[in-house]
């Protein structure tokens, strides 16, 4: 799908607010509402939009600690990737998972309520996994930026 100045628009918009009504919408970005909802309904059908989702305040967790575990797996092996991967999935603690170059083949954010949850979590999932050569894992003091949205350049 080609993307425009106004479908870029509506994006920045939909990312700020994804409860916007379609008339306000519209408004801002210069559409009749019928165009302007024919235009979302397309970004959505199109897969430009993946998921509407709401953001919850993270001070309502119990998970009060963020950890950035780096992982370097012990082969470089499709495989072995695809095995960590779905295990990675399906761990709850696990709330995003990047594959990186460089020293580590993956970073991994995990958010547990206290440190013990951590070492619980470590056991079940990153030492139970025979093919994980080490890991390193770093504390959260704060987080400075958090963002959701993204600039659309297409």
């Amino acid at each position: 799908m080609s993307i425009d100045r106004i479908d870029r628009k509506i994006l920045a918009l939909l990312q700020e607010n994804n409860r916007i009504p379609n008339i306000e919408l519209a408004v801002e970005v210069g559409l009749s509402p019928p165009a302007c909802l024919k235009r979302v309904r397309q970004l959505r059908e199109s897969g430009v939009i993946i998921r509407d989702v709401s953001l919850v305040n993270p001070d309502l967790s119990n998970n009060k600690m963020t950890m950035l575990v780096s992982v370097e797996m012990e082969r470089d092996r499709k495989d072995i990737y695809a095995r960590f991967q779905s295990s990675i999935t399906k761990a709850p603690e696990v709330t995003e998972c990047y594959q990186t170059t460089g020293n580590y083949d993956f970073v991994l954010i995990v958010c547990v309520k206290d440190i013990q949850a951590y070492e619980v979590f470590l056991e079940r999932v990153l030492r139970a996994d025979p093919n994980i050569r080490k890991f390193q894992s770093s504390v959260s003091i704060r987080r400075i930026k958090y963002s959701t949205a993204i600039e659309v350049t297409q």
